[in-house]
């Protein structure tokens, strides 16, 4: 029910109940002072309820003041340790990112290229399409790999890659001592091939020595396509010699390999049908000098002129 009608019943109440009392006590009914108590009741009444009232409200604001102050403290002490946090991530990332910035710098490496690379893998996740992005980030991630695998000595991709195989030539700066096994004599007539050649040839105009032996397994395979294709490199400067592993070696069992420098071993592994299945670039000190002692055993063993 409303409260202002409990407000009238009460009031009402009092007044009556006060009115009866008085005229209990004093049986005069024409004395004023029967109503005036009613009335000073009642109105009494009527106030104490007022105050009550306001006095609820008052708790009720009070209440709804402290859980607001309560929930403003909780949310700003919540804000400070989220701001805090950020702060200290932001300057973990910054103190990181000039660590690795300041090891750039002290590699021997370039480190204008990095910079140059962050800089442009920015620019193409602020600029670039969903399909550029992603496969921005797919470039990026194989570099890294390729990173790490390199940092720990071996790297490894599937099938034949030409591109390493060029890049290196073009970095090459003393020797480069290579096979090449029936696995790759279809290559020999690619357009790879192609800038294979031309950046030996570039190498040997910066005084790289560069030597090919032509692995076959047994003397009638060295055919006149074959002394073609030897001669062939020797127009571009290139040392090349036929070698008969039969006659050398006759249980060695070689993939091709190009050695550049003495340091790094560039291997290319064919599957079951002779394809080249799998390129392996090999650092340890070890491997690149068997590899090495290897070819210099069949170098040996060749004659210079097949």
């Amino acid at each position: 029910m409303p409260k202002l009608f409990w407000r009238i019943l009460i009031t009402a109440s009092a007044a009556g109940g006060a009115f009866l009392l008085t005229s209990v006590l004093k049986e005069d009914d024409g004395n004023i002072w029967q109503w005036v108590a009613s009335i000073v009741l009642g109105s009494a009444a009527l106030i104490v309820q007022y105050l009550v009232d306001f006095g609820e409200r008052l708790q009720a604001v009070e209440d709804s003041q402290r859980k607001h102050l309560d929930e403003m403290k909780s949310s700003l002490t919540a804000h400070h340790g989220e701001m805090s946090r950020a702060v200290d991530d932001s300057f973990s990332k910054i103190n990181a990112a000039t660590e690795l910035f300041s090891r750039v710098d002290g590699s021997v490496l370039r480190s204008d290229e990095v910079t140059r690379l962050v800089r442009a893998y920015t620019e193409v996740g602020d600029q670039g399409s969903d399909i550029v992005k992603s496969f921005a980030e797919q470039e990026l991630g194989d570099l890294a790999q390729l990173m790490e695998d390199l940092s720990n000595g071996i790297s490894t991709c599937p099938g034949e890659n030409n591109e390493w195989l060029v890049d290196l030539t073009m970095c090459v700066k003393k020797t480069l001592y290579a096979t090449s096994t029936s696995v790759d004599r279809d290559f020999w007539s690619s357009e790879p091939a192609k800038r294979y050649l031309t950046e030996q040839e570039k190498a040997k105009q910066r005084g790289v020595e560069i030597r090919r032996l032509f692995l076959v397994d047994e003397p009638d395979e060295v055919t006149d396509s074959l002394r073609q294709l030897c001669e062939r490199h020797r127009t571009f400067g290139i040392d090349a010699r036929i070698a008969i592993q039969s006659e050398v070696e006759p249980n060695a069992q070689l993939n091709d390999f190009i050695i550049f420098d003495g340091e790094l071993c560039h291997e290319t592994e064919p599957d079951v049908r002779g394809r080249p299945a799998r390129t392996t670039l090999r650092m340890t000190r070890h491997h690149v000098e068997e590899r090495v002692s290897h070819f210099n055993r069949l170098w040996d063993a060749s004659p210079s002129e097949n």
